[in-house]
């Protein structure tokens, strides 16, 4: 039996989110500059974009490039727009073939003109596909959302648009990023590191973390498979006990 007929299908996370951690040290181990490690991470995306759409898991959630990302040289910054354009390009066939549709997150008004482009016009080819959701998180930062939330809810406040007293759970979620993707239930990161690294903060409130030392390029859908066994043989609570669930 393989590991994906392993798995309870009725059993999912719905909502799956990954920190795609490691292409630099993948390509420092090889001698390569970390341009290809960059390059070759792509490979990673397509193979599990294609077998999360196939399980299937309704949302999938990359962290493709952070707020803090835009502080590295300006040679690898300038290489992951170009790949960023160039995947676009090239996935467009794979998101349409697998009825995926593409999703973006972030302060995205901080991306070249040409990669802003590129992102809506895929964004706007998939908005009827409904098998996935994909979504990636470009130019984001959790402190920043939450930071962004505030002041907009402030203001709505300050105009008496909304009431203090009626600040809950609800209004927060509707002014985020996220407002249209459920809460995360399993977060994977790769490459060993074990943080949260700023990525949505607010919507891992109850999510299952996996950490896997395979490094982000070497990411494959027998990988996948394993953290989805693991999550669904771990017991969400969410504040109960076992004997209430």
């Amino acid at each position: 039996m393989t590991l994906e007929d392993q798995i309870d299908k009725e059993r999912l996370p719905r909502h799956l989110a990954v920190i795609m951690d490691g292409n630099g040290r993948w390509a420092k181990q090889k001698g390569l500059f970390r341009s290809m490690g960059h390059e070759n991470g792509t490979k990673a995306v397509r193979e599990i974009v294609e077998a999360c759409a196939k399980l299937p898991i309704p949302y999938l959630t990359l962290y493709a490039f952070s707020t803090e990302n835009w502080n590295r040289p300006k040679l690898e910054v300038d290489t992951l727009m170009r790949l960023l354009v160039s995947s676009l390009k090239k996935e467009i066939k794979t998101l349409t073939d697998n009825n995926i549709k593409l999703n973006a997150i972030g302060n995205l008004d901080s991306l070249p003109k040409k990669a802003h482009r590129e992102l809506m016009d895929v964004i706007e080819r998939t908005k009827s596909n409904s098998r996935m959701t994909l979504t990636l998180a470009l130019s984001y930062g959790s402190r920043e959302e939450i930071t962004k939330t505030i002041k907009e809810i402030s203001l709505k406040v300050k105009n008496n648009l909304i009431s203090p007293s009626n600040i809950d759970e609800s209004v927060i979620n509707n002014h985020l990023y996220t407002r249209d993707l459920p809460d995360v239930d399993l977060l994977i990161r790769t490459s060993g590191e074990e943080r949260i690294s700023n990525f949505l903060l607010w919507q891992i409130a109850y999510a299952e973390l996996y950490f896997t030392e395979t490094l982000w390029p070497d990411y494959r859908k027998e990988h996948l498979y394993e953290a989805i066994l693991n999550y669904q043989n771990r017991e969400r609570r969410f504040g109960k006990t076992s004997e209430q669930l």
